[in-house]
């Protein structure tokens, strides 16, 4: 069996990130950011009006966090240029077909260059209104399934998902603490996914 690289795997790929905004997408995209810079571009798709909104957004609500301190202790003063270079604001939302991308430039740019599109955008908190729920958990990860269709260099479609967080640990028949996590998605997860969902 061919040994596999997630960080050779992640050189000059170019990923499409929902829900970046959200808690799991923060981590996901900062340990992109940290362990392969050599990524081509990360398009952050934002529930926004237009580009300036997206733009401002992706800095308020994901850079600027203090999640991305290693990321600006190791840039230092470059860290705003390696943003700007690697990260693209697409303002959009999962809800609608084609993601809500109005710009038909931008949409065919990106169907031309993603190589991997990670849906991280859902409702957690299962409280909510059920169409709600319906709306984004399902239709919307329908219609990021549509759009990942028409992506002409598309190597996978990764949906990534938080549990409720009132659920008990001892639901569990191990305590999920003790995993090496790491170990875990380089050993198992991402070499199972190659094996059986790419194709």
């Amino acid at each position: 069996m061919k040994s596999f690289s997630i960080l050779q795997f992640l050189k000059d790929k170019t990923i499409l990130v929902t829900g970046a905004t959200g808690f799991l997408a923060k981590i996901f995209v900062e340990k992109i950011l940290r362990i392969q810079p050599n990524l081509k571009k990360l398009y952050f798709l934002i529930r926004a009006g237009d580009d300036k909104s997206a733009k401002q957004c992706v800095f308020r609500e994901v850079i600027e966090k203090d999640l991305f301190r290693v990321l600006r202790d190791t840039w230092g003063d470059s860290l705003d240029s390696f943003i700007l270079e690697k990260v693209a604001a697409v303002p959009g939302d999962i809800l609608y077909e084609d993601l809500g991308i109005k710009d038909s430039n931008l949409k065919e740019e990106i169907y031309r260059q993603i190589d991997l599109v990670v849906n991280v955008a859902a409702i957690t908190k299962f409280d909510e209104r059920y169409d709600a729920l319906l709306d984004t958990n399902t239709m919307g990860a329908f219609h990021v399934l549509s759009f990942a269709k028409n992506c002409a260099k598309i190597q996978m479609l990764l949906r990534m998902a938080m549990r409720e967080s009132g659920m008990e640990l001892d639901s569990f028949n191990f305590d999920p603490k003790s995993i090496d996590w790491e170990d875990y998605f380089l050993n198992v997860h991402i070499p199972g996914l190659l094996r059986y969902a790419v194709k």
